[in-house]
């Protein structure tokens, strides 16, 4: 499974919870994109998740 480049994001896990209150594990995953972004060595393929592009945590190389 892969995780955020910037902020080490990656899954989460949980319950479904039903009506009647059973509970099942579930697998909650972030946004992840997969984008060339500017690093201190130059250009690079990673995944980095929407939060981190959004906030200008990365550059992203057009």
């Amino acid at each position: 499974m892969a995780s955020c480049y910037s902020c080490g994001k990656k899954r989460t896990i949980g319950n479904n919870v039903s009506h009647a209150n059973n509970k099942t594990k579930r697998q909650i995953l972030p946004n992840l994109q997969q984008t060339r972004i500017q690093t201190d060595h130059g250009v690079k393929r990673a995944y980095v998740c929407t939060r981190c592009l959004r906030s200008g945590t990365v550059k992203k190389v057009v």
